[in-house]
């Protein structure tokens, strides 16, 4: 008999094999309770104009931050749902041609809804964007 997994430990095997974070360079640097911390690579076919990365990409890394720190609990999930609810993201410089670092935290998880924070930085420190993420996920019980 498997032990069921947790979502902590879901997150850990199910980022790695996604498609569209693959895609786009982004890996998982980092993952623990309400914590996540992603990485991605810069890459010329995610820019805009010269080397000025999409704010799609920014967008996306965002996004997923948010998802992994959602799923970075020791919940044993029911089943795998989960979606965003709602995203927002504030560019406060343009990311130029560096790799980027995505921190997410959770603020407040509730049962089914869960708010998060994201700083988005270039190598040296440099704040590139914010965002806040709302995730729902599917019911749960307690690991153990």
């Amino acid at each position: 008999m498997t032990t069921p997994q947790t979502r902590l430990q879901i997150m850990r095997e199910f980022l790695p094999a996604s498609p569209l974070p693959n895609r786009l360079g982004i890996r998982l640097e980092s993952l623990e309770r309400d914590r996540a911390e992603l990485s991605m690579a810069y890459d010329a076919a995610n820019t805009t104009l010269a080397d000025v990365v999409h704010g799609g990409a920014v967008a996306s890394l965002i996004d997923t931050a948010g998802m992994a720190a959602t799923w970075a609990d020791d919940a044993i999930p029911e089943s795998l749902e989960g979606s965003t609810i709602s995203m927002n993201v504030n560019y406060l410089a343009a990311a130029r041609g560096k790799d980027l670092r995505a921190v997410a935290t959770v603020v407040r998880r509730g049962r089914s809804v869960v708010f998060s924070e994201v700083a988005v930085t270039e190598p040296d420190g440099r704040l590139v964007a914010r965002g806040s993420v709302v995730q729902q996920v599917g019911p749960a019980k307690p690991a153990g």
